[in-house]
């Protein structure tokens, strides 16, 4: 399963931000300058006078891999983050991640080894589907079994030790524009993880076909 990324909702605009910048000299707008904003918003951007896009808000759900989810958390700057937490309940929907750049690359095994791990010679996507999917039985057994004696609680923050990094959970994301532009910085680029990356790549895309296109002079100035 992909890792899928919704827009729940947004604030602001391009007009906002330029707003925001004006407020220290007059917020009133004429003809002028509203034609004034995409050359603003640029020098805005270009001399690093963010402070006028953290005005904006954009909000998404998005379905994750564990790995990704710690990418997300991991050097942010103004971002509020909730996750699903395996901690507070037993996670009933085991989703979870197969690479898809690992397509039919096979294993090879020195002779015997395969035989010791219990797997066979076979595709790395088969080997890792079948891993996940023991872990997540052993999972949902291990809280079974550790409730008698730890109490619900313990057995299932415990037994989650048992989930891989390709699980996916929920995350309720929200940036302002210039957290939302810092994230981009760190992981739209080659040299980010593959998953991260391509969940940032389509946060900005679904971002840049909003209807009416609220954030298309904002989006040039920060050369997006």
């Amino acid at each position: 399963m992909n890792n899928k990324i919704e827009l729940l909702g947004y604030y602001g605009n391009d007009q906002i931000h330029a707003c925001s910048a004006w407020t220290s000299t007059s917020r009133d707008l004429s003809d002028e300058k509203l034609e004034r904003i995409p050359k603003l918003l640029k020098m805005l951007a270009d001399a690093g006078h963010h402070t006028p896009f953290e005005k904006s808000s954009l909000h998404f759900l998005v379905d994750t891999d564990i790995a990704s989810h710690i990418h997300l958390l991991k050097h942010r700057i103004g971002v509020s983050i909730n996750g699903e937490s395996a901690r507070y309940k037993e996670i009933k929907e085991d989703k979870y991640l197969i690479p898809d750049d690992w397509k039919d690359i096979e294993s090879n095994f020195v002779d015997g080894d395969s035989n010791k791990l219990g797997v066979q010679n076979d595709k790395w996507t088969t080997i890792l589907e079948h891993y996940t999917e023991l872990g997540n039985t052993l999972y949902h057994q291990c809280v079974k079994d550790l409730e008698p004696t730890l109490g619900r609680k313990r057995a299932k923050e415990s037994a989650r030790f048992f989930k891989t990094y390709n699980s996916q959970i929920q995350a309720d994301i929200m940036f302002n524009w210039r957290s939302f532009y810092h994230f981009l910085e760190l992981r739209n680029k080659p040299d980010a993880q593959k998953e991260i990356r391509e969940i940032a790549a389509e946060m900005l895309n679904i971002v840049k076909n909003l209807d009416g296109n609220p954030f298309k002079y904002t989006i040039e100035a920060f050369k997006m």
